[in-house]
């Protein structure tokens, strides 16, 4: 029996340490599968995308996020149209102003500005700015949300840019050769000696030289003015004379078109009518005149048939 104690104690151990390996191994995958059901998805299966961002109406009528890569030497030209309520035209008009205003003449400045109204319903209008072009694309970001915000939208816009910088290097370059031929006639001009005829046609070269040179000066001073100031023209619009495209019915409009046609063509006849009317009156009573009084005035004037009964 003492033999057996040993042997039987090591066996319970062992039972013992297998069980709790068992108990720890299933504590493991049980945290193991919980890890994966709320961080990741298990090795082989797939995790569900999520669901996109909702989009907002004001970046749907805001246009495409898209921007111009920035780079030396070109000259952006900004152009949005916009179409809004015509009572609220004039109101998104003036807040675009402000806010140029607001920014300095040094930043931004107006340069032009229109309202017409043309109707109850057609309005049309634009506004012109010149802009850093540092803020130029943040301007006109902020001031499409303004329109959205007053139940209008963007509905064109045009971003162009010319390569200014390299006009202006091929101006300095003219304008260095230019320099360097009037120097050159300057030069003969100076000689002693010189014929009045020779004379006289190297003046008219200078006279021409120092033009160009004017000419290409004014037009790099003109470039240079583009890559300072980036200039911004917003059109404003509603009813049929709103800029982009037009969403009304077919035949809405096909029966509007009748009825403006109708009433057009009933104004005429009424102008007609009216012109000719006091006329048909004259007419009519210088006829009535004649048949009453034309066989006793025929008589009084002809002697022949004074004398002669008249006829029953």
């Amino acid at each position: 029996m003492r033999r057996f104690v040993p042997l039987t104690a090591l066996l319970l151990a062992t039972a013992a340490c297998g069980g709790g390996g068992r108990e720890q191994e299933t504590r493991t995958t049980s945290q193991d599968l919980q890890t994966f059901d709320v961080a990741e998805s298990p090795p082989g299966v797939t995790a569900p995308a999520p669901p996109p961002p909702p989009v907002s109406r004001s970046q749907t009528n805001g246009g495409p996020s898209i921007g111009p890569t920035a780079a030396p030497g070109i000259a952006f030209n900004y152009r949005y149209a916009f179409r809004l309520p015509g009572e609220r035209i004039s109101a998104v008009q003036e807040q675009h102003a402000a806010a140029c205003e607001k920014l300095g003449l040094d930043r931004c400045r107006i340069t032009g500005m229109r309202y017409r109204l043309l109707g109850e319903e057609d309005v049309e209008a634009f506004l012109a700015f010149k802009l850093d072009p540092a803020i130029a694309r943040q301007f006109g970001k902020n001031s499409i949300e303004s329109v959205t915000r007053a139940e209008g939208m963007l509905v064109d816009s045009e971003i162009s840019g010319e390569d200014a910088g390299a006009d202006i290097e091929r101006a300095t370059r003219n304008v260095s050769q230019l320099e360097e031929d009037l120097r050159r006639i300057e030069t003969q001009l100076a000689r002693p000696g010189l014929r009045a005829a020779e004379r006289a046609e190297l003046q008219i070269q200078a006279d021409q030289i120092r033009g160009s040179i004017r000419a290409t000066r004014a037009n790099r001073e003109e470039r240079r003015e583009s890559l300072a100031k980036t200039p911004m023209v917003f059109q404003y619009g509603s009813g049929d004379v709103a800029p982009g495209f037009d969403n009304r019915s077919p035949l809405k409009t096909a029966l509007k078109d009748a009825q403006e046609n109708f009433v057009s063509g009933f104004a005429t006849l009424l102008v007609i009518l009216v012109t000719l009317l006091p006329w048909a009156i004259v007419l009519g009573f210088l006829y009535w005149l004649f048949r009453r009084f034309g066989g006793p005035l025929r008589r009084f004037l002809n002697p022949t048939l004074r004398d002669q009964a008249p006829t029953e």
